[in-house]
C-alpha cells in the first residue's frame, strides 16, 4: 500500500482498475494521453454507474509538456425549461426525479473537444470505436458490481426505487445489486456504439440527440433538443497559484478550483503548518473555511460574478486571509454544502503529456431518472442552484449551476511535473490539499500520502452535523490535540469513502512517471 507504482512509458490512474486498464492499453497502442482518458472516461461511465456517467458533466486540466496548461469545461446550463415557475410550491430543487434532471449533460462534449485539442496539438488519434470498445464490451457482455456500486444502491435504495426506469436497470429483481454480480447495461452498449457510428456530437446535435430529446419530453425533463443542440465545451484559461512549490492549476469558476488553489495558497504563508501533523491539519482546517467563506460568497456562473476569479489569488488578498488564521485556536464554523460523489483520473504519455480530469452525475447515481431507450442516466447537478430569486447561484434557464468538481495539476520548480484530484464533493479540495501538502511539503512518498488516514469538515452522507471528522486510523493523541484547539471531532471508519477516492501520478524530471491510487476505492495505477 505505501510503494507506488513506477513506469517510463505512460501511465494511468482512476478509481476503477477496468477503466485504468481501458486508459493503459490505448497507451500501449500509441495513443496518447488524451485518447487514453477518453478510453478511460468511457469505460469508468460503464463499471461505476453510479459516480459517473454519460448523462454528467466533465472538466479536464490538460497539461503539455511545454507550454501552458489548457482547461475544458463541460459542464452544461440549465434547460431553458427549467423555469422557477417549474418548482412552484416547492421550497427548493429536489434531489431526485425529472425535476432534477434540469442540466445538459456535457461530458461527452467535453470527450469531443478534448480529442479536437490532441489533433491540433499534431497528435494522431485513435478511432473512436477503438477508444470506446472496451466499454462497449462491459456494458453489453456485463462486469462484476463493485462493491461500492453495492453499497450505493442499497443505501439510496428508498430514494430511487420510485424511479421506474432507474429500477429496471439498477435495482434487478427489485432490490440492490450484491457485490460481484453480473451487470449488463444493453442499452448503453447500443448508445455507446451510436456514438462511434455517429460521432460524439450525435450526442447533441444528430439522430442520438433527437431520440433523447423524444425520451426527455416524455420524462418531463426541463432539457429540451434546443438545449442539446446549443451546448458546447469550452476551453478556459486555468486559474493558477504561485506557490513556494512552484505553480499550481485548477479549473475556473463555476467549479470550485479556486478553493483548493486558495487553501493551499494559504497554508504556504503559515510557517507553523508543517511542524507536526496536527498543526498541518489544523492549518489546512482553517485555511477551508477561509476558502469556503468565499466560495459561497463569490463562486457561481462566471457571467453573473462581481469578483474576478485569478485576482482573489492575488498575494495580497492571500497575505491578508493567512492574518486571520490562528495557530492555537480554531475558528467558528457553520455549515457548507453537501457531499458529492465523483470520479477523478489521470493520464501521462510518454512525451510528457498530463491530464487530470474528473467526471461527474453529483450526487450517488444523479437524479435516478434514466432515459430507457438510450440507457442514459441523468445527473442532477441542477439542485445545487436555489430556487431565492435574489441568491447568488439562483435559477436561471440557461444559467451553469455551481460546481464541487476540480482537478488538479502541479508544474514545480524543481522539475517535476503533479496531476492530482478526488472524487468527494466538499471534500475535494481538502484532499487536494492533504496530498499536496503531506507529498510535495512534507516529502511523504506518494502512495502513503493517499493511502494515510484523511479527514473532512463538513457533512456527510445523511448526516446533518458539520464536525471535523477523522479516520479511525489518527492516533488518539492527535484527535484530542485537535479538540483542544476547539475543533468538533467526529470519528469515522479507518477506511471511510467520505474522504473520496484520490489519486494521483507524478512525472519525475528523469521520464519516469510515479502513479498512487485510493485503497478506499476499487482503483488502480497502471503504468508500463
Amino acid at each position: 500500500m505505501n510503494h507506488s507504482n513506477i513506469a517510463p512509458m505512460g501511465m494511468a490512474v482512476t478509481p476503477h482498475h477496468l477503466a485504468s486498464e481501458s486508459a493503459l492499453a490505448i497507451l500501449r497502442a500509441g495513443g496518447n494521453a488524451i485518447d487514453a482518458m477518453v478510453a478511460a472516461a468511457a469505460t469508468i461511465s460503464v463499471v461505476y454507474p453510479h459516480m459517473t456517467g454519460l448523462g454528467g458533466d466533465g472538466f479536464w486540466l490538460i497539461v503539455p509538456p511545454q507550454g501552458e496548461p489548457v482547461a475544458i469545461d463541460a459542464g452544461g446550463p440549465a434547460g431553458s425549461l427549467a423555469s422557477r415557475t417549474l418548482y412552484d410550491g416547492l421550497a427548493a430543487i429536489p434531489h431526485r426525479g425529472p425535476k432534477s434532471a434540469l442540466t445538459v449533460a456535457g461530458t461527452v462534449a467535453g470527450w469531443a473537444e478534448a480529442l479536437m485539442l490532441s489533433r491540433e496539438m499534431g497528435n494522431p488519434s485513435l478511432p473512436l470505436s477503438h477508444l470506446l470498445a472496451d466499454a462497449i464490451r462491459y456494458a453489453a457482455d456485463g462486469m462484476p458490481v463493485s462493491l461500492s456500486q453495492a453499497r450505493a444502491s442499497a443505501d439510496k435504495f428508498d430514494e430511487l426505487a420510485e424511479q421506474a426506469g432507474f429500477a429496471r436497470q439498477f435495482l434487478p429483481q427489485g432490490k440492490p445489486p450484491e457485490a460481484g454480480s453480473r451487470f449488463i447495461q444493453p442499452q448503453l452498449a447500443d448508445t455507446l456504439t451510436r456514438l462511434t457510428l455517429e460521432g460524439l456530437n450525435s450526442f447533441y446535435r444528430g439522430p442520438l440527440a433527437a431520440d433523447m430529446a423524444e425520451e426527455m419530453a416524455l420524462l418531463s425533463m426541463p432539457v429540451t433538443t434546443g438545449d442539446l443542440a446549443a451546448f458546447h465545451a469550452r476551453r478556459v484559461t486555468p486559474l493558477r497559484l504561485r506557490h513556494s512549490a512552484g505553480e499550481i492549476f485548477n479549473l475556473t469558476p463555476p467549479t470550485q478550483g479556486l478553493v483548493s488553489l486558495m487553501i493551499l495558497g494559504l497554508t504556504d504563508r503559515l510557517p507553523w503548518a508543517n511542524e507536526s501533523e496536527s498543526h498541518s491539519i489544523h492549518a489546512i482546517v482553517e485555511a477551508t473555511k477561509l476558502a469556503f467563506e468565499t466560495r459561497d460568497s463569490c463562486i457561481t456562473d462566471a457571467r453573473h460574478m462581481t469578483f474576478d476569479a485569478q485576482g482573489l489569488l492575488a498575494p495580497p488578498m492571500l497575505d491578508a486571509l493567512a492574518e486571520r488564521i490562528n495557530s492555537r485556536r480554531a475558528a467558528p464554523w457553520g455549515s457548507i454544502l453537501s457531499p458529492g460523489d465523483t470520479v477523478w483520473m489521470g493520464t501521462v504519455d510518454s512525451s510528457g503529456l498530463a491530464v487530470s480530469f474528473i467526471q461527474s452525475l453529483y450526487h450517488e447515481f444523479g437524479s435516478g431518472v434514466l432515459l430507457p431507450k438510450s440507457g442514459v442516466l441523468w445527473q442532477n447537478r441542477g439542485a445545487s442552484f436555489s430556487l431565492d430569486p435574489t441568491h447568488l447561484r439562483a435559477l436561471a434557464p440557461g444559467k451553469y449551476p455551481f460546481h464541487t468538481l476540480n482537478p488538479a495539476a502541479a508544474k514545480l520548480h524543481d522539475g517535476r511535473t503533479m496531476i492530482y484530484g478526488s472524487m468527494g464533493g466538499d471534500g475535494q479540495p481538502q484532499t487536494q490539499a492533504a496530498l499536496f501538502t503531506r507529498h510535495i511539503m512534507q516529502g511523504m512518498p506518494l502512495q502513503q500520502a493517499i493511502s494515510a488516514p484523511r479527514w473532512l469538515l463538513g457533512r456527510t452522507w445523511g448526516q446533518s452535523t458539520d464536525t471535523l471528522k477523522l479516520e479511525g486510523r489518527f492516533p488518539a493523541a492527535l484527535a484530542a490535540s485537535l479538540k483542544a484547539l476547539g475543533h468538533q471531532v467526529e470519528m469515522l471508519p479507518d477506511f471511510s469513502e467520505a474522504v473520496g477516492h484520490a489519486g494521483a501520478i507524478v512525472r519525475h524530471t528523469n521520464g519516469m512517471l510515479e502513479g498512487a491510487f485510493d485503497p478506499r476505492g476499487n482503483g488502480s495505477a497502471a503504468g508500463f
